[in-house]
């Protein structure tokens, strides 16, 4: 019953109160006195009710007449959850949800409970069932297809794989994607543009490449410097702004953008993501992600390579970037690099599986 109830308010805090679920959680884990299995249970239940809000309030708002306050509906939530994606037993799952919630409200969220484990599960629309805002499951399928904006929609509601490189940093397959695609090697001068925390810049070091890592913020940079003396990955950083970065121009070998996105590719990462981004987030960070790329074009050397990827799909935040950037400054495409990338309207593409999401372009200066 304490786990349920810490769940529900988590729960009231992130959608009544607009926290980060995982920025609020851990530190209402910590406060508690709950043992490490009830914490886990804890995340699952407020991680996943929170991901499949959307299915979770068609299958309660079936036998809701009228307003719900925000602790009613997180419980209905953490109840909805655990009788239609966890599978709890529905005596367990209506019965310590309901005895979680205080006062008047038992007897709702019971009565509730009780209509939702006894009818069939049903979803009016994909969309629904698998819990994504309309507009992101037309902007996948726009990007990827049916089939493939379907798959990618399944993956993102899976919790994310854990991989740990060989230096003991943990990090998504599809970033180190990202870094073995600069084909970085000894001797090279590469900047990574935007590369806090420093996931990619470290591992750029590895290479022998000299590595520039630069971010906006000195809080952001100061993440890279703790990583790399953590990993003692041998690197510069700098603070500033990417589209300003106080380098010779042509100083480098390789730039790599990895800009800031939407996040369409790895919405399993945050499980409010999906909830958050607005409509037109795609269209104005395509701007950012643009002048960011003249930046990286005005560094790298006659003959060096600019590297642009984005943990989203779709053309405005991928292909109509690099196209505008090739027109403007001459630049090549590279062809894409090899499996498990694949090409989908001429962007290098990684789909939401083992790895996130990703899309990426390689594109040599002229010269």
């Amino acid at each position: 019953m304490a786990s349920r109830r810490l769940a529900i308010d988590a729960l009231v805090r992130i959608a009544a109160g607009g926290a980060y679920a995982n920025l609020v959680l851990p530190p209402m884990l910590e406060r508690s006195t709950l043992g490490a299995d009830d914490r886990r249970f804890v995340t699952e239940l407020v991680y996943g009710a929170t991901r499949m809000q959307r299915a979770c309030d068609h299958l309660v708002d079936r036998f809701v007449l009228g307003e719900t306050d925000d602790r009613v509906r997180a419980a209905l939530r953490i109840g909805a959850y655990q009788l239609a994606f966890l599978e709890t037993p529905a005596h367990a799952a209506v019965a310590a949800t309901v005895g979680a919630v205080g006062g008047k409200a038992k007897g709702l969220v019971n009565a509730v409970l009780r209509r939702v484990a006894e009818a069939p599960v049903g979803y009016p629309d994909r969309a629904t069932a698998l819990s994504y805002p309309d507009w992101i499951e037309a902007a996948l399928v726009d990007a990827l297809g049916d089939d493939r904006a379907a798959a990618a929609m399944e993956a993102m509601n899976r919790p994310a794989p854990t991989t740990v490189r060989e230096d003991g940093y943990v990090q998504d397959r599809a970033s180190q994607l990202v870094i073995d695609a600069v084909e970085a090697g000894q001797g090279d001068l590469v900047v990574d543009l935007c590369a806090a925390p420093g996931g990619k810049a470290t591992g750029l070091a590895t290479t022998g490449a000299t590595v520039v890592a630069g971010d906006r913020r000195a809080s952001r940079v100061g993440l890279v410097v703790d990583n790399a003396r953590r990993l003692d990955a041998p690197l510069l950083t700098v603070v500033a702004d990417g589209r300003a970065v106080p380098l010779a121009d042509g100083v480098a070998d390789r730039v790599l953008v990895d800009a800031p996105c939407s996040g369409l590719g790895s919405l399993r990462r945050r499980p409010d993501a999906r909830w958050r981004i607005e409509p037109e987030a795609p269209h104005r960070l395509a701007e950012l992600q643009g002048e960011l790329l003249d930046s990286a074009a005005r560094l790298v050397r006659p003959g060096g390579v600019v590297v642009y990827s984005v943990c989203t799909f779709g053309p405005v935040e991928g292909r109509r970037v690099v196209d505008a950037i090739v027109e403007r400054h001459g630049f090549e495409r590279l062809p894409a690099p090899e499996t498990p990338w694949v090409e989908v309207d001429r962007m290098a593409t990684l789909l939401p599986g083992e790895t996130d999401g990703m899309m990426l372009a390689r594109l040599r200066r002229p010269g």
